[in-house]
């Protein structure tokens, strides 16, 4: 009896010691945590192997969260299993009126264009281009009408904005990444801008130039180290209203302004921004590749469903959810993000699509798997939230879980790879782990994550999840890095 009572004590012991060895962070985590002057408990960790069935370090683990853009590897792995890999968004091409030949026999369409979207995130102007160029190989070269959009598989509610407020997530208003989702989306509705130092001064350009958007360069050469090269110059954006009788109700255009330094040390560097609606900026594309292409055009823009009478003319897809995922979550894409989630909607709640389905979508995919995230909150699904919530532990289980279903080679494609793509490219390039980890980033003012898969030394696979929700949650990369490295050698 006294044995079985001291073996039992002793299995007690090693319990416990288990529990707190799980508890505990390594000590080079730790410390760099310590320097960082981040408190243990404004920290969340899980790893686990993926085969093993408890994980070798859960801190805080099961706490509630804002993980920021990692937060679309929930919605990213919700969407290939949901949809499946190879789901391909549609857009639909309809005439309302009939298709007559001019003295060239080309074909007239006598009335209007409509274009149908359906929510396709990499619906970018070559896509655009494709489109219009089969509309004039099956016959039509001239419109007479209007151009009709239809984004009826979005509600109302979903990015209808006309003009901008001061109501962006970070009051930068005109940055790509706030740009609001819409049913048909072109290019991101995003104006890159290009900028070169020369040998007179500083060269800006559109990357994709439109003529409603109006470019006045004030910016001036400086001598010296690039630096912090964003913070040498800013910018202003005035739009320009469409005005008839004296009423202007509608913007039109916009002007955007830059002043301030660039350095030649800089070499060439980029900004996007989105300074036309998805409306304007869907309607100035159209025009300017529907005459590149030879195409005639002098009508106007409407919003509206498809007219009953609107005979359908062609289809396009778009290139499947597996290779559109990689731009979303290899570069955090915030746009593509929200559109996906909103598909999710539309496919699996009914059109018009709201975030609030798409979120209920989220969460019931999630109790599908087993996985009780009580904690979860979904606001748009891109992490672009001070809202959205969930656990270390739950995000583990939940790459876990992927990592054991048929979705898992997409999933881990989509990832950034460690020291060489994506946004971890610039991180740990001289370490063992190099090119062995497939992580999501995420990082807002006061959080900063990292999740994803981690190669030990010994090919033996784990999830790692890292989240700080702290005011110098900045500083805690080195302690992420540290993690990763702990990973790989233990």
């Amino acid at each position: 009896m006294k044995q079985l009572i001291l073996k039992s004590g002793f299995m007690l012991t090693l319990l416990c010691l288990s529990f707190l060895a799980k508890a505990e962070l390594p000590a080079a985590v730790a410390d760099a945590l310590k320097r960082a002057s981040i408190p243990l408990s404004a920290v969340a960790v899980y790893v686990q192997a993926v085969d093993s069935t408890a994980p070798s370090i859960s801190h805080n683990a099961a706490k509630s969260t804002n993980p920021a853009s990692v937060m679309k590897l929930v919605t990213t792995t919700a969407a290939l299993d949901v949809l499946t890999p190879a789901y391909r968004w549609k857009t639909e091409v309809y005439r309302d009126g009939v298709v007559v030949s001019d003295k060239l026999n080309n074909g007239v369409l006598q009335g209007n264009l409509v274009l149908k979207g359906y929510g396709d995130p990499s619906f970018k102007a070559q896509e655009f281009w494709r489109l219009l160029m089969s509309l004039q190989q099956a016959g039509i070269k001239q419109i007479t009408g209007d151009i009709v959009i239809d984004k009826t598989v979005f509600a109302k509610s979903v990015g209808d904005r006309h003009t901008f407020d001061d109501e962006a997530f970070d009051k930068e208003k005109w940055r790509a990444y706030n740009a609001e989702p819409s049913a048909f989306l072109v290019n991101g509705r995003n104006t890159s801008f290009k900028f070169v130092a020369t040998d007179v001064g500083v060269n800006v350009t559109q990357e994709f130039e439109l003529p409603e958007v109006q470019l006045v360069n004030n910016l001036k050469l400086k001598s010296g180290a690039c630096g912090e090269w964003r913070s040498n110059f800013g910018y202003t954006v005035k739009q320009k209203e469409a005005c008839s009788n004296s009423n202007c109700n509608k913007n039109t255009g916009a002007v955007v302004t830059f002043g301030g330094t660039f350095s030649p040390d800089c070499g060439e560097r980029y900004l996007e921004l989105s300074v036309l609606d998805d409306e304007q900026y869907a309607f100035a594309t159209f025009k300017k590749l529907w005459v590149e292409l030879g195409g005639k055009f002098n009508g106007k823009l409407k919003i509206q469903a498809t007219p009953a009478s609107a005979t359908k003319v062609l289809e396009q897809l778009s290139e499947p959810l597996g290779y559109v995922e990689r731009d979303i979550n290899k570069w955090s894409n915030n746009l593509m993000a929200r559109q996906l989630l909103l598909t999710l909607a539309v496919e699996k709640q009914a059109a018009p699509a709201t975030e609030t389905k798409g979120a209920q979508v989220l969460k019931d995919w999630m109790a599908s798997k087993n996985i009780d995230a009580t904690e979860l909150v979904i606001e748009n699904g891109s992490g672009l939230s001070r809202n959205e919530r969930i656990s270390a532990e739950h995000l583990g289980a939940l790459l876990v879980s992927a990592y054991h279903s048929a979705i898992m080679p997409e999933l881990m494609a989509s990832l950034p790879i460690l020291a060489q793509d994506g946004t971890v490219k610039k991180r740990l390039n001289d370490s063992q782990v190099q090119g062995r980890a497939h992580l999501k980033t995420g990082s807002l003012d006061g959080v900063s994550a990292i999740a994803g898969y981690v190669l030990d030394a010994k090919n033996r696979r784990h999830v790692m999840v890292m989240i700080v929700n702290h005011a110098n949650a900045a500083a805690s990369k080195n302690a992420q890095d540290a993690l990763i490295e702990w990973v790989y050698a233990h």
